[in-house]
């Protein structure tokens, strides 16, 4: 099967509230997204992000917890946040998860060979 959609899902809320009690919890060492340092720097988006994203095969969507749909929601409950996720036959599965986002430290470019080199790989057993 062939990946059509990349979706990348933060481990937390877009409101403005949600993102208040992310920040708070940052500041405080009680809450951390992978995926938010790779593709922030402190409130901004990084512009290597946006070129990067321009690069990719495909298209790759970035998300909050409470923007996503049921499909994404259900498989977020099954991988957990941070994940990207990858759109596959009609159904989402785990591309990289939270333990490869935090090893990449705050990277792009780590972020954007590992996601390469994982769609060239083809469906995880």
């Amino acid at each position: 099967m062939t990946v059509t959609e990349l979706v990348g899902v933060y481990d937390a809320d877009g409101s403005l509230l949600g993102e208040l009690a992310y920040a708070w919890g940052k500041v405080r060492g009680t809450r951390h997204c992978g995926l938010c340092d790779i593709t922030h720097a402190l409130v901004r988006r990084k512009p290597e992000w946006d070129a990067m994203v321009a690069r990719l095969p495909l298209p790759l969507r970035v998300l909050h917890l409470d923007e996503l749909d049921d499909p994404l929601r259900e498989a977020v409950r099954r991988t957990g946040a941070p994940v990207v996720l990858a759109a596959e036959g009609g159904s989402w599965r785990e591309l990289v998860g939270a333990a490869d986002l935090d090893a990449m430290d705050g990277s792009v470019d780590a972020f954007e060979a590992t996601v390469v080199r994982r769609l060239g790989e083809g469906p995880v057993p």
